[in-house]
């Protein structure tokens, strides 16, 4: 650092995220803060050590609203079933194979990321698929949804489930027309393998969670939401650990409800929410329904070519309200997955008889995905403060499974963006990574692609109306994250923020946008300091 510890960026092209002061060409950092921000003639004269960003365009680090960093950096190490690894079920056997030659009688095989539209036989795999590849040890394949699994033979039988075990409450085990299971668990009956997957230790996660770190920073995010596990294992240690080792990413973890409920002494300790640390824990996650490109999300009318389903609920009464309770009584924010306009307008209506519960600044209830909101629902959310995080990346990477089970003119009016913002909604982006049909699920330039063009990677037309311009999806990826999640001081480049920003190669802001996915970073700063540069 400088004199008095000061750093001075000068001769930058900076986006600020921040409508008082949209650009500036030079910022000073003291302390991790933004302490000065404008045009150069007008900073104060003791700059410290200056840097030359050399006519580069700046703007906020990324906030990933919405992923799930620690099955994110564990899914790297497993079979990853998405193109160009792998396009076909009969490639997904012969890497179950290749991976089973690799590995002892018995011992797990576990895979992530598959669509049934992603595979050339445009359908799921299936336990006999999987029995193909290996039959002497048990196989999980992960969809990319995250709400479904697709086992073995020989994992079902481990789990002890045959044609004679009831679908759990919010779940499925499917079955084929004899009535045996076909080895794909929907919704809630993927936990019935949860229990028998192998857990790694605690040191194994840190390592990866530190490996994940570095490839966030690579692609310009400087903050996340952790939004829980498929287990009850606690991430919070986990992100404490690595960031007593060099982790840069802020965190905000939030606690999946459905495995702690039922927990009598479960509890957030006091400290942990305090949101002024790198890390702290930021409420309770709940699942509303399901995907899209499962079939599962609760929806107001019929799957296309379908009379009679409309999706899972997946969440019981007693289940929202106990997390409601605890949220109320521990002033902290409720999550609540929900990508279908009935399990949206449940949630919204529930949490508007509410009095908001957190401290200000911070949306007491925040939805997820909010893929096909109705018009009172966006208008009850944003009278009432409930933000929204949603993931353009889905548009982008799925549209084959949304025009298969929504058809066209639906799909254009999913993720009404431009409605949601023109009603006041606190909206932010993510990428729900590893939840995310994408070979880098976590990379942001092909979100703001989709924002701004409304046009997915295979050139299908997304329903242009709700395109945004690229600066409005700049701000959705920086300042409208860290405010539907409750980052303080985070998201904008203003004196008194966080010094966190992006260094990138091109002008993302007068670039054609079909080129915004090609955007690299060069640097990556996070309060104040370089954790990333491409050149070394």
């Amino acid at each position: 650092m400088g004199i008095e510890g000061k750093t001075t960026f000068v001769n930058g092209k900076i986006f600020t995220s921040d409508d008082r002061m949209p650009y500036a060409d030079a910022m000073t950092v003291a302390g991790g803060r933004i302490v000065a921000i404008g045009s150069e003639k007008d900073l104060p004269g003791d700059r410290g050590t200056v840097i030359d960003l050399k006519g580069r365009r700046v703007i906020p680090g990324f906030v990933d609203a919405h992923m799930h960093s620690v099955m994110l950096a564990d899914c790297m190490k497993k079979i990853t079933v998405m193109p160009p690894e792998i396009c076909s079920i009969e490639e997904l056997v012969q890497a179950i194979r290749e991976r089973r030659a690799q590995q002892e009688p018995g011992q797990w095989i576990e895979g992530w990321g598959y669509d049934e539209q992603g595979f050339a036989e445009k359908r799921s795999p299936n336990r006999y698929d999987l029995d193909r590849g290996c039959s002497d040890a048990p196989v999980a394949l992960l969809r990319n949804c995250a709400h479904i699994r697709c086992v073995n033979s020989m994992a079902l039988k481990l789990a002890g489930i045959d044609r004679n075990t009831p679908d759990p409450p919010g779940g499925e085990i499917e079955r084929d027309e004899n009535g045996e299971p076909t080895g794909v668990l929907k919704e809630t009956a993927r936990n019935l393998i949860a229990p028998l997957l192998p857990v790694e230790s605690d040191e194994e996660k840190v390592e990866n969670l530190l490996g994940l770190g570095k490839l966030l920073a690579a692609r310009g995010i400087t903050a996340v939401c952790d939004m829980g596990n498929l287990d009850p294992s606690d991430n919070f240690p986990v992100y404490e650990a690595a960031a007593e080792r060099g982790l840069c990413q802020k965190a905000g973890v939030y606690y999946m409800w459905d495995f702690f409920a039922d927990n009598e002494v479960f509890e957030i300790p006091a400290e942990r929410l305090d949101r002024n640390r790198q890390i702290f824990a930021a409420g309770l996650k709940l699942l509303g329904d399901g995907s899209i490109s499962g079939k599962t999300a609760w929806m107001h009318r019929p799957y296309k070519d379908s009379t009679d389903n409309y999706g899972i609920c997946v969440c019981t009464d007693e289940l929202l309200e106990s997390a409601v309770g605890f949220c109320k009584k521990n002033h902290c924010q409720l999550s609540m997955h929900a990508m279908g306009g009935r399990a949206i307008e449940r949630m919204v209506n529930r949490a508007a008889g509410e009095e908001k519960w957190t401290p200000e600044g911070i949306p007491y209830v925040r939805i997820e995905h909010v893929t096909d909101p109705s018009a009172e629902s966006i208008e009850k959310a944003a009278a009432c403060g409930i933000s929204f995080v949603t993931q353009p990346i889905f548009l982008y990477a799925e549209s084959a499974s949304y025009l298969a089970n929504l058809g066209s003119d639906w799909m254009k009016r999913c993720y009404p963006v431009k409605t949601i913002l023109e009603k006041g909604v606190t909206l932010g982006f993510s990428t729900d990574a590893p939840a995310t049909f994408w070979a880098v699920p976590y990379d942001p330039f092909p979100g703001l692609k989709l924002a701004v063009t409304r046009t997915a990677a295979d050139g299908t037309d997304c329903g242009k109306e709700n395109a945004i311009d690229i600066e409005t999806a700049i701000k959705l990826y920086t300042r409208g994250a860290a405010r539907a999640a409750g980052f303080p001081e985070t998201g904008m480049l203003a004196e008194g923020y966080h010094a966190d920003f992006v260094v990138l190669d091109r002008d993302i802001l007068s670039i054609s946008p079909e080129e915004i996915d090609q955007i690299q970073v060069e640097a990556t700063y996070a309060d104040g300091v370089c954790v990333y540069r491409s050149d070394r």
